[in-house]
């Protein structure tokens, strides 16, 4: 009896060790560590999806006239990429095909290879990046993305559903609530901080596609801008809600000269067109006040992906353009800054963050960009401010009620101290009838109206609790 379970027992395990069960196929696992210090397990990360192309067809070139169908010319020409896109993406708008070319999201094809679906989801095509202004060849092929939301600016519609890229209610309501003057030919609002204005590419949100959509008031068009404003300043914006009223501002904004006319009570207007921005500034000048005359030119980093604008070198051979600021200071240096107003004679990109940073070594409160390196030293070293007579330091009184809001000089990541607080200029209603018809000396119903037309526009919050906090220093 023994010996025959023996036997059982020995032909189960024979038995288990011949077929012994199929182990379960676990996933990879793979370790990663967060910004935390924290190791985690999981699955690894999916690797990138191949980018849709659109192919344009080759270029028809090698004729007597012009490559361009639909186009004569008395002789050929050459053809860059951009018009080539351009004439036969014509729907698309420019500045969206220009932008593309911009962020190297261009290709042409190889002419001895040859681009299909499969090369491209198996990522062994040869594309080479191409500029805007390389020359066409007959035969070339141009691929490009399908969808105007690629890179980083897909990432902004990933929590915005496609049929929702116009604002909605509340975003209509806060516009309107933010304009202060609106007659027949201009509207005027006090833009807040962090509103981007109008970028290459469509951005959800940007101050053309919300006046486009809130501010119209039954109009065919959308109030147009005639100028532009950074998108972490804040300020007073203007609107041409015409296209007569839009050029002759947009006129004004680039030249005083350029927009006069016949008329001496509209010339006289245009001279007493002016800007005032007020900013907090790291420091103080040298000089209670002046005016800066520095020339600015744009450099290109990250291999044209980003810009940044300098002071241009003396010598002017690196495309420098006429830049001129007046400032003057308002206060005394508190807490190591100091108020200045600004006035810019003339309207070039970061013209006043640039003058301020490099110019008068003083760059404003959360600019990083242009004052990085003055910020780290003066949030490491925070210099303390002493009376002139007494020598005591200066007592802080913060007003009842006042809360440090984020962004504010007190704060560790302040935002940037730039405002566009006053603004005049001449009363286009005034000279611009309801047709479009324009009058040199003014409509015959609109005599009693003002020439001029003065605004002032309330800082933001972040700027108000700063005023308050280093006003308090001299109670």
């Amino acid at each position: 009896m023994l010996c025959r379970r023996r036997r059982v027992g020995a032909a189960v395990r024979w038995l288990s060790r011949l077929a012994p069960p199929a182990p379960a196929e676990a996933d990879p696992v793979v370790v990663r560590v967060d910004g935390s210090n924290v190791a985690r397990l999981g699955k690894p990360k999916p690797g990138p999806r191949p980018r849709q192309l659109l192919s344009l067809p080759p270029f028809p070139g090698g004729g007597d006239g012009d490559p361009l169908p639909g186009r004569k010319a008395a002789a050929p020409r050459r053809v860059t990429a951009v018009s080539w896109v351009k004439h036969y993406l014509a729907d698309v708008p420019q500045e969206v095909v220009q932008a593309h070319f911009n962020k190297r999201l261009v290709y042409s094809e190889c002419s001895d290879h040859e681009v299909s679906v499969e090369t491209i989801k198996s990522q062994k095509h040869h594309l080479k990046k191409i500029k805007h202004n390389d020359v066409m060849e007959p035969g070339m092929r141009i691929h490009l993305p399908v969808s105007v939301a690629e890179g980083e600016i897909k990432k902004r519609y990933e929590t915005i559903p496609t049929a929702t890229l116009h604002p909605n209610k509340d975003e209509i309501e806060y516009l309107r609530r933010l304009v202060i003057h609106k007659d027949s030919a201009i509207l005027v609002l006090n833009k807040p901080p962090k509103v981007p204005m109008k970028g290459n590419l469509p951005v959800h949100n940007s101050m053309d596609v919300l006046a486009a959509a809130a501010l119209s008031y039954g109009n065919e068009e959308g109030p147009k801008l005639v100028h532009r404003l950074d998108r972490e300043s804040s300020g007073l914006l203007l609107f041409g809600r015409t296209k007569e009223s839009f050029t002759r501002l947009h006129w004004l904004f680039t030249s005083v000269n350029l927009a006069k006319t016949n008329s001496q009570v509209w010339n006289a207007a245009c001279e007493a067109y002016m800007q005032r921005y007020w900013a907090l500034v790291i420091g103080t000048p040298k000089e209670r006040e002046g005016i800066i005359s520095a020339p600015l030119s744009k450099v290109l980093l990250d291999d044209g992906k980003a810009e940044r604008v300098i002071l241009a070198h003396p010598s002017g051979i690196d495309g420098a353009q006429e830049a001129v600021t007046a400032y003057r200071v308002m206060g005394p240096t508190i807490h190591g800054c100091s108020w200045i107003e600004l006035r810019p004679l003339t309207g070039r990109k970061h013209q006043l963050r640039v003058h301020c940073a490099e110019a008068l070594g003083t760059p404003i409160v959360g600019d990083y960009k242009y004052g990085w390196f003055v910020h780290q030293r003066w949030k490491q070293n925070p210099q303390p401010d002493f009376e002139p007579f007494t020598g005591e330091p200066y007592k802080l009184r913060r007003p009842e009620g006042l809360e440090i809001q984020k962004g504010s000089v007190l704060s560790k990541v302040p935002l940037l101290h730039l405002h566009c607080r006053e603004m005049v200029i001449p009363n286009i209603a005034k000279f611009l009838s309801s047709n479009g018809e324009w009058h040199e000396n003014g409509a015959p119903w609109s005599k009693e109206k003002p020439n001029l037309l003065r605004f002032i526009a309330p800082m933001p919050a972040h700027m108000k609790i700063s005023w308050n906090i280093m006003s308090s220093y001299l109670v």
